[in-house]
């Protein structure tokens, strides 16, 4: 059987989007951060916090929506470790987002390991009947959890905060010459924490998405590299909102469909039959692809230097 023949369309496009959700959440995060000019190599270790936080308090209240919100609140409370760190102590930021990382490994590892084999309590559907019953888009658009809407809200607000509003321009020329905010009387430090707090709010709400929806169960550095790929989006998507959304479903597309290979097996492609390579050549395929993308986007220094900000991980050290 041809392979694109035996694959329900609706199926993997929804299977996409829901890959795809922890990666727009954390991205999104990271380029407010960003956009203020820090740099936080910490995501990875603030999602798999966020994973064990939201999986604790959903399974021990029975409401998913504890669980976003313990995951939401614990994500900022790591993030601003990071933050007093950086921005009070002016600790090396990539140094300081690479021990948050492994921090959070070993933390959520310790906390989770009685929840092991647990299931968390079922999340919330959109099921209007109505919108449902509209023919392909139906099931498309309007069977999701209510976070991959959320996720959606969230680049939008961001993008609006960012283009629209005077505390995006605020955040955006704190971002660009510190010194020069700090001239016009900006709280530099004060701005780049509320930033990294959001940053870690969104990491750790893609962590619990995971753990609760995605999966759903707790196990061991279950977030698996997303992080990183979440930190390279931002550089893919050009620091620009929407960029953001469409590399995260392409992805969560390179993810999905290296898994519905491990489970075909040999596949056939308009007659030509292509044989499997091993599990551990497919699962490695997306982050390969995030190298690649990533080194031929660098090799444009230009255009990553016209859309990076101009203070992105420089320290900043107020004068008086």
């Amino acid at each position: 059987m041809d392979y694109f023949s035996s694959i329900n369309p609706i199926a993997l496009i929804i299977s996409v989007m829901i890959a795809s959700t922890p990666l727009v959440l954390a991205a999104i995060g990271e380029l407010v951060v960003e956009k203020a000019g820090v740099l936080n190599l910490g995501v990875e270790g603030m999602m798999i916090c966020g994973a064990i936080f939201g999986f604790m308090a959903a399974v021990e209240s029975g409401s998913p929506v504890l669980g976003f919100i313990a995951a939401l609140v614990g994500g900022a409370l790591i993030a601003l470790i990071f933050g007093v760190l950086t921005q009070y102590l002016l600790s090396n930021q990539v140094a300081t987002g690479l021990a948050l990382t492994l921090f959070g490994l070993g933390f959520s590892a310790l906390l989770g390991h009685k929840y092991s084999g647990l299931k968390p309590p079922t999340s919330p559907r959109l099921d209007i009947q109505t919108l449902t019953d509209i023919p392909y888009v139906g099931k498309i658009l309007f069977t999701h959890d209510f976070m991959v809407y959320v996720s959606f809200l969230l680049v939008f607000a961001v993008w609006y905060f960012l283009k629209f509003t005077r505390g995006g321009l605020v955040l955006r020329s704190v971002g660009e010459s510190h010194d020069a905010a700090h001239a016009l009387g900006y709280k530099v430090v004060r701005i780049r924490l509320l930033a990294i707090m959001f940053g870690g709010a969104c990491a750790g709400l893609g962590g619990a998405y995971i753990s609760l929806i995605r999966v759903p169960l707790w196990t061991e550095s279950m977030t698996a590299g997303i992080g990183w790929i979440a930190l390279a989006l931002v550089v893919f998507a050009s620091w620009k909102p929407w960029r953001i959304v469409f590399g995260a479903y392409l992805f969560g597309g390179i993810t999905i469909l290296q898994l519905n290979w491990q489970a075909f097996g040999d596949i056939v492609i308009f007659g030509l039959r292509i044989p499997a390579p091993s599990v551990a050549y497919l699962s490695m395929t997306p982050y390969v692809i995030t190298i690649i993308v990533l080194v031929i986007i660098s090799a444009d220094r230009k255009r990553v230097s016209a859309n990076a900000p101009a203070s992105l991980g420089r320290v900043f050290h107020a004068s008086h």
